[in-house]
């Protein structure tokens, strides 16, 4: 089945890293070496980078993965594969947004609205009208764990599968029971989203669509907005429009705004030449410096929330213009292209390997919950960028975190330097393996 592949992984690694409580975390300023020491600016460490005077094969993949949706007349996987939520999520040990217990009628509840006899029944190809939150169960609550435990609580929602970008190709399975939510199928993952966050799309219409030149934009929050001034959505790195035409310093797409009963609205919009490329970017300093520079102004978002990112969703979006697709989670963007088990490796071995065989920012680095991206060494350091909630601390039994909640540039050591630092958590030690995704091969 193509997408229960991620189920597994998406439990444990839409977030990026080991969730943290409350009770237990620093949110006043906490001064943490790495990022006083070493610049976070990837301009920096860009000489690190082999620049490519011709793209690599998986360049030329991106579009058959990103229109996946469209290409699928049924439901790709079986309803007991897209129940898991169910088997996973129970009564026992969840909480709500007031962070009091969930009762089990709740669950009966959701059970009941996610109408899953209806699963398959719509069988429709969509579009998502702006940016949205794929959801694990029909709902906008949250599901929290034990809050008073550490490593649970606020901002990690169960719930929250992923964020999904505006203007998206999606297919639609059904309707939830009051059919406030449809259950769609995206590029790299399953789950719920507002019905009214979608329009549907005939056959047509997404052949012209996919049949025009696509623009891939490069940058964050820029206010998209039709012929008239009327804001349509944000753009985000990552997006991919069609364009209509190329003018003097712009780019004229196509955009899609909400119609009557579900019928998509088109409407044209002009994005400035700096805000996206018409063409797939080539791996290089100036484009990697321009792309990583971006990601950097993100804050960390568990599963999309709040319109963030986390660390595998910061990756996946760097990566898009460069057309190089990479799934949803760390766990999954840790198997593409080239993969090198490095467990068993003391500290020494492992970071000779990395530096002797990584190929700084085509080269990934994962641990359980968590990916990084390669930069190459700096002032005799391994340097990588990751979007990372925060550094874990141990005081006798008490764990907690020192947040830091946003994309940054570090050492395989962040944190160290910090009161109470918990050792047995040392990126550099938790690191399992390193992928090369420029290269196609297996360990």
């Amino acid at each position: 089945m193509r997408y229960m592949a991620l189920v597994m992984g998406l439990l444990l690694m839409t977030g990026c890293t080991l969730p943290q409580t409350p009770s237990t975390q620093k949110t006043e300023e906490v001064q943490i070496a790495d990022l006083e020491t070493y610049p976070q600016n990837a301009t920096y460490y860009a000489d690190n980078i082999r620049s490519r005077t011709t793209l690599a094969d998986v360049q030329h993949a991106y579009q058959s993965h990103y229109f996946l949706p469209w290409d699928v007349t049924e439901p790709p996987d079986t309803l007991e594969a897209i129940m898991w939520p169910f088997r996973v999520y129970k009564a026992e040990g969840s909480f709500g947004e007031n962070l009091k217990p969930l009762p089990q009628s709740w669950f009966d509840e959701m059970l009941k609205q996610s109408n899953f006899e209806a699963y398959g029944t719509s069988n429709r190809t969509a579009i998502t009208l702006h940016f949205s939150h794929l959801r694990n169960f029909p709902t906008s609550k949250p599901f929290f764990r034990d809050p008073k435990r550490a490593g649970e609580g606020f901002p990690f929602d169960y719930l929250q599968n992923s964020g999904v970008h505006a203007n998206e190709p999606i297919f639609v399975s059904h309707y939830s029971r009051d059919t406030a939510w449809a259950y769609v199928i995206t590029a790299y993952a399953t789950g719920w989203l507002p019905a009214n966050s979608i329009a549907y799309m005939t056959k047509e219409q997404t052949v012209s669509w996919r049949q025009s030149g696509q623009l891939h934009l490069i940058n964050d929050g820029y206010p998209i907005k039709d012929s008239e001034g009327r804001f349509i959505f944000y753009g985000r790195l990552g997006i991919m429009l069609p364009i209509i035409s190329v003018e003097k310093g712009h780019y004229r797409v196509l955009t899609v705004t909400a119609g009557a009963h579900g019928a998509p609205t088109f409407t044209e919009a002009d994005i400035p030449a700096y805000v996206g490329r018409k063409t797939v970017m080539s791996i290089d300093r100036e484009t990697f410096s321009l792309l990583a520079n971006e990601a950097l102004q993100s804050n960390y978002g568990w599963g999309g929330l709040y319109s963030e990112r986390d660390c595998s969703s910061t990756v996946r979006d760097m990566f898009a213009p460069l057309g190089v697709w990479l799934p949803r989670n760390s766990f999954q963007q840790s198997t593409i292209g080239k993969v090198f088990s490095l467990k068993g490796m003391d500290r020494v071995a492992k970071r000779a390997f990395i530096e002797n065989n990584g190929i700084p920012f085509e080269t990934l680095l994962y641990r359980k919950g968590h990916i990084l991206l390669y930069l190459g060494l700096y002032e005799g350091e391994l340097m990588v960028l990751h979007n990372i909630w925060g550094v874990r601390t141990k005081d006798g039994d008490k764990e907690g975190r020192v947040v830091i909640g946003k994309t940054v540039i570090s050492t395989l050591d962040i944190g160290a330097d910090v009161s109470g630092y918990d050792k047995e958590s040392n990126m550099l030690e938790k690191i399992e393996s390193m992928n090369i995704i420029t290269i196609e091969g297996d360990i």
